[in-house]
């Protein structure tokens, strides 16, 4: 394997982004998520909130990305009807790969997920697999997928032919038919956001990408919304519904480090410009889908300074609300964001280790995304030789 030429390299996005009135991420109770920072409120978006729009908007963008989900079994079945099982072979394939994670998963019709709609939820970064229930999330890439319905096809569908032993020796049955593929993980969200398996530790995957929860640089307070619905049908004068949303408008700053020496490990250099440009324009396309169509929160990046470096990560804390001046929040947000950067660099002098720096949103906006994408897509050409 060649040398990582990317070993303690990161690239570090600092984005500014303003929303008008949303609810872009919603706690138990259906708010604004908030949090408190410099002991003023603020408006918080959650880390898992938008990874997971980075990873549909991956999807859309062409990358191969893996399936997280309960129902593990089903996802099994399907691999094996592709490849010419019987519906009742299928099943049992699909079931014997879930008991080995899940608890009382025997039977044919599982528990399944909640109702709730993907774009309502977190994300969740890690996979508990002790759980002992099917509230179990199993990530799986697809060539994982299609190795173990290819074994399963090898004999005949008997899956008591492929996973051998009692439970314990079930799971080193699958480690063992996964690890025999040498070719490195497929899954570009995998190799990105990473995967833990706490049954299975060599199924491991270290995140290459860590993300911030996105908080506004100054305070906020949320908001309701009272709202009335008429029945078009009813002869009665008046409201038929009466109800009430919490709402709040923001600017918000975003931290995203991608540790480009991790995701060539991850991927042993397979597919790694691709990715990373994918997972750029990703990051620039992806919004929080909560109540869009009521609140329809749709904002680009206003500005954003990029870093490419080694060294320790470094994150705006915006500790000190931004005080709103004659133009908003934006611009003295930028020069908050723009100040506080220049000191720190100053301060660590020699172990900043800057490699290169690119702005959006500045001059005219003659750099572009592009732009952006295409010099990271150089310097990783000129440094991959």
């Amino acid at each position: 394997m060649k040398e990582n030429p990317f070993k303690n390299t990161r690239i570090e996005f600092h984005i500014l982004q303003s929303f008008p009135v949303t609810c872009l991420n919603r706690d138990d109770v259906g708010s604004p998520k908030t949090a408190i920072v410099g002991g003023v409120p603020r408006a918080r978006v959650s880390s898992q909130c938008w990874k997971r729009q980075v990873r549909l908007e991956m999807r859309k963008l062409g990358a191969i990305c893996g399936d997280r989900t309960k129902l593990i079994d089903e996802l099994i079945k399907n691999a094996c009807l592709n490849d010419g099982a019987t519906e009742e072979q299928a099943i049992a394939c699909g079931v014997k790969i879930s008991q080995i994670f899940i608890k009382d998963k025997g039977n044919k019709n599982p528990k399944k997920p909640s109702k709730t709609k993907p774009s309502e939820i977190d994300e969740i970064e890690e996979i508990d697999s002790d759980s002992g229930d099917n509230d179990t999330l199993l990530f799986f890439s697809p060539k994982e997928v299609n190795l173990l319905s290819q074994k399963f096809k090898e004999a005949n569908f008997n899956p008591e032919a492929v996973i051998l032993g009692d439970k314990d020796k079930n799971l080193k049955s699958l480690i063992k038919i996964l690890d025999s593929d040498s070719r490195p993980i497929d899954a570009a969200d995998i190799a990105l956001f990473g995967r833990m398996v706490a049954k299975a530790a060599s199924m491991n995957v270290e995140a290459a990408a860590s993300f911030s929860h996105a908080i506004s640089t100054h305070k906020v307070y949320n908001e309701v919304e009272f709202f009335t619905a008429v029945d078009d049908l009813s002869k009665e004068s008046g409201a038929a519904h009466l109800g009430s949303l919490e709402f709040n408008s923001a600017t918000y700053y975003r931290y995203i480090s991608l540790d480009l020496g991790q995701l060539w490990n991850t991927l042993l250099g397979h597919n790694f410009e691709k990715i990373v440009t994918i997972f750029i324009k990703s990051l620039f396309l992806a919004i929080p889908n909560a109540r869009q169509t009521t609140q329809s929160g749709a904002s680009f990046w206003e500005f954003a300074k990029i870093f490419i470096r080694q060294g320790q990560r470094l994150q705006v804390p915006f500790e000190t609300a931004i005080k709103i001046n004659d133009g908003g929040f934006l611009q003295p947000s930028i020069d908050g964001l723009t100040s506080y950067l220049e000191k720190k660099e100053k301060m660590a002098g020699s172990l900043f280790k800057k490699e290169a720096e690119y702005t959006l949103g500045k001059d005219g906006y003659d750099f572009n995304i592009d732009d952006l994408v295409t010099a990271i897509e150089g310097y990783i050409k000129e440094k991959a030789v």
